[in-house]
């Protein structure tokens, strides 16, 4: 017997950030990144949202990074100074805030991602010195 397909919506590849999310962002790097006031202005926040996010998603390097997004080392520094202030970490929690009260948060479920790889140079020595370090009793001075 055939199992049935389930029925997805896969939502599209989100490549620039949309009109009705920039909205929402623009208090924040208004609070945490203000203008800069100086003889030269900064690069348009924007372009340099939508060239992080396409960073983000093609895995590129940061010199392939297309001209339409503005200098590569400007979007780079934009990233960094708001990963150093916090910006990200705003946006990230208004974003869980929305999701949750439109219902669309399941808090029960939850999940992490990593990898392994093999250690290389010399790694497995270091364990085997580590496994004789941990195997040589200790004196312990008994506190009442």
């Amino acid at each position: 017997m055939a199992k049935k397909k389930r029925c997805v919506e896969v939502l599209p590849t989100i490549w620039n950030c949309p009109d009705d999310l920039w909205w929402r962002l623009v208090p924040v790097l208004a609070e945490l990144d203000p203008p800069y006031r100086g003889h030269r202005g900064r690069t348009d926040p924007r372009k340099a949202l939508d060239g992080i996010i396409y960073r983000l998603r093609t895995g590129c390097q940061w010199n392939h990074l297309p001209k339409e997004f503005g200098d590569d080392s400007t979007v780079h520094r934009t990233m960094q100074r708001w990963f150093a202030r916090g910006v990200f970490d705003r946006i990230w929690a208004q974003l869980v805030e929305a999701c949750a009260e439109l219902g669309a948060v399941d808090w029960s479920w939850q999940s992490i991602d990593g990898s392994m790889g093999k250690a290389r140079k010399g790694a497995t020595k270091l364990a085997q010195w580590r496994q004789r370090l941990h195997a040589i009793p200790r004196i312990v001075r008994k506190t009442a």
